[in-house]
């Protein structure tokens, strides 16, 4: 999305290039406007003078191919060896080859001429058509029959001509069937051959195929277009095949003569230059958009743009180089601020001026070394007043529980003095030794499990009902680092309020899954209506709401549970409770774990 903020503010540096622009690139562009309208007139003229040399290279290679076609009829005509055996073959009526030795002979020195007389030039076919009907051709028959030139449209034409003259016959579809799938169309030449009485005794056709004069209109620029046309502007021959036969569509603007001018044609303007051949009235056109015949003179105009434009982009360079040496500490500044604003303050400026940007950097590390101890003091706070916190939340732990399992020790011994006395001893004296070490608050919870076990194992001998513990752990979750008695609240409620002074069953399941530490623990007590379950769930995620129930969970061991997971693990954990009466109660803790799988808790 374009910055409209930034275009309608534009930094320093973009006001000094526009300024520039303004000074210099204006003015060069009107030069460079004048100069075009000045030299207008010379580009057209010499355009149209490389548009000429250009056709009259191109109609001396035509014409010469053509000029070999009537040299060969001319031959035909001229030579009086062949002539006179071509006489002497018409007179004889029947047409048929005569089988003598002397015939033999007549009729090869016919053919080697006609061969020898077309290896000259570009390949021609040669037929010499008598009037019985006897043919002379340097092509096989099999190819084309010459029988057939006597059904042509124009041989009523060819029987008009007189002398030397000659009947250029416009193009056809070629008849030699070797050629004509590669050469789909054939130009031809016809002249008689008459006696001294000026009668007719033979023809001769000679036959070339268009696409050798389609190689010479060939040009390398595309844009350009070459045609050959007859006088009826009947298009002989052209780069597009499919044009051959057709009309040329600009013929209105044709002449006689041999010009170049500028036409409008398919709504641009193109240069047209004809040239007229010297000997049988066809002429060539060329038709090449304006633009593109004066691409090589503009050519020069743009080598003239170009250094103009290098310079003024050398001098732009220049410009920004200079710009930048005496704008970077500006934007070094500017990226700085930016760094602050991201919260980043390690960053400093590095500004050795004496200057007012050098006054200004001091003065911003100076602030930002400020903020930066106000910052490091109020994170002090907040760390004592965290250690506070833990301290007193561990505090919390119903510190009367001790004293009344003293008590019930005490009672046990004065009775009866058996084992399990000896077993309550030692299994309080590893819930003293858990409490009072204050050098690990953090346990993994194989750990946390033993000290729930010995908790449950007084309960059960502090009480008449008891209570049954199990326990399913898979071993990547007896690794992970928890907070010491982070169970214990959890258990004590199961308890005293979920079976209420009746036999129970607890069922204590931790595992790794998805990158999560997951504890679970299940009660068969007499669990919870959804509005008691709803304001305990109220109570320890908001716990200035303290609730307590003789029918379900303490709030207050919930909320010490919720809060210490919150202020001890930097990725939020979660705490779900489910319940229905009758059916018990289940704890879902889900810890989210780092790196190796260890929790990492902050007891710092």
């Amino acid at each position: 999305m374009v910055n409209f903020r930034r275009l309608a503010s534009p930094s320093f540096r973009s006001k000094v290039f526009f300024a520039s622009f303004l000074c210099i690139g204006i003015p060069v562009l009107v030069c460079l406007s004048f100069y075009t309208y000045l030299t207008r007139d010379a580009v057209e003229e010499q355009a149209i003078m490389n548009a000429k040399k250009e056709i009259n290279l191109v109609n001396e290679n035509v014409t010469k191919i053509l000029e070999d076609l009537m040299n060969v009829s001319n031959f035909v005509q001229i030579d009086t060896e062949i002539n006179a055996v071509l006489k002497s073959k018409a007179r004889d009526g029947s047409g048929e080859d005569s089988h003598t030795y002397e015939a033999y002979m007549e009729d090869r020195l016919v053919r080697k001429t006609i061969e020898n007389i077309t290896q000259l030039g570009e390949k021609s076919y040669v037929t010499i058509l008598l009037t019985n009907g006897k043919y002379y051709t340097n092509y096989s028959v099999t190819e084309y029959n010459p029988m057939e030139i006597f059904k042509k449209d124009w041989f009523e034409d060819l029987q008009q001509i007189r002398g030397y003259q000659s009947l250029w016959v416009g193009v056809e579809s070629t008849e030699f069937a070797y050629d004509q799938l590669n050469h789909p169309f054939q130009l031809s030449v016809a002249r008689t051959l008459r006696d001294t009485n000026q009668q007719i005794y033979g023809y001769v056709v000679v036959t070339l195929l268009e696409t050798k004069i389609r190689n010479i209109l060939q040009n390398k620029n595309n844009q350009e277009q070459i045609l050959l046309v007859d006088q009826n502007q009947t298009i002989l021959s052209t780069q597009n095949a499919d044009q051959i036969g057709e009309k040329l569509k600009i013929r209105e603007q044709l002449t006689n003569k041999d010009t170049s001018t500028i036409i409008d044609w398919k709504e641009k303007k193109h240069l047209l230059t004809t040239k007229k051949l010297s000997f049988n009235g066809w002429s060539l056109v060329s038709i090449i958009p304006y633009k593109q015949a004066t691409s090589n003179i503009n050519a020069v105009f743009s080598k003239v743009f170009s250094f103009l434009s290098i310079s003024f982009a050398i001098f732009f360079v220049l410009l920004a180089f200079l710009m930048k040496r005496i704008t970077k500490p500006l934007g070094h500044l500017d990226k700085v601020v930016k760094q602050v604003q991201t919260g980043d303050l390690t960053v400093r400026a590095e500004v050795k001026s004496h200057d007012e940007i050098g006054k200004f950097s001091r003065s911003l590390n100076q602030m930002i070394e400020r903020i930066n101890g106000m910052i490091e003091e109020v994170r002090n706070t907040q760390r004592r007043k965290r250690q506070a916190e833990l301290a007193m939340l561990q505090a919390q732990i119903n510190p009367h529980f001790l004293f009344n399992v003293l008590n019930s020790i005490r009672m046990k011994v004065l009775k009866f003095g058996d084992k399990d006395s000896a077993i309550m001893i030692q299994s309080l004296s590893k819930l003293l030794r858990g409490t009072i070490d204050n050098n690990h608050d953090m346990i993994t919870v194989a750990d946390e499990i033993s000290l729930i076990s010995d908790y449950v194992h007084l309960m059960n001998m502090r009480q008449k009902h008891k209570v049954n513990l199990l326990k399913e752990m898979d071993q990547p979750s007896m690794e992970v680092m928890i907070p010491r008695f982070i169970l214990q609240p959890l258990i004590e409620n199961a308890i005293i309020h979920g079976f209420h002074q009746s036999n129970g069953r607890i069922l204590l399941k931790t595992r790794v899954e998805e990158g999560e530490l997951e504890i679970l623990i299940q009660d068969n007590g007499i669990g919870m209506d959804p509005e008691t379950l709803e304001k305990v769930q109220k109570s320890f995620i908001k716990p200035k709401v303290k609730y307590k129930s003789n029918k379900g969970l303490s709030s207050i061991g919930l909320a010490n549970v919720y809060e210490r997971l919150h202020l001890t693990f930097p990725l939020r954990p979660s705490m779900e409770i489910r319940s229905q009466i009758g059916e018990g109660t289940t704890i879902s803790i889900k810890i989210p774990l780092e790196g190796d799988g260890i929790v990492q808790g902050d007891v710092s």
